[in-house]
């Protein structure tokens, strides 16, 4: 299923997903510099925080295009309750 994706949700989805991958190669070259763990740690927690802010943005984006286009089909109401339940299970795990 295809529904349009907001662009501005599109671009800070990105903007931060190019930033994890920076965050990622910044980690993979501290610990082949074998640093300080308290500072592994820290890159690790901040890579962490920016996947929950993608996961907003990739929610947002998935509420506002998907699940509303579902929510006012009555076939597809049950489906996107089920998406719902299982992302909300998948982050609390």
């Amino acid at each position: 299923m295809h529904h349009s994706v907001d662009q501005k949700i599109k671009g800070l989805a990105l903007h931060r997903a190019k930033i994890l991958k920076g965050q990622f190669d910044g980690l993979i070259k501290s610990i082949e510099k074998e640093e300080y763990c308290p500072t592994l740690f820290e890159q690790s927690l901040s890579i962490q925080r920016s996947l929950k802010s993608l996961d907003s943005f990739l929610l947002e984006n998935h509420l506002r295009s998907h699940v509303k286009h579902q929510m006012q089909n009555k076939g597809e109401y049950e489906k996107a309750v089920k998406e719902l339940i299982r992302i909300y299970k998948l982050s609390n795990k």
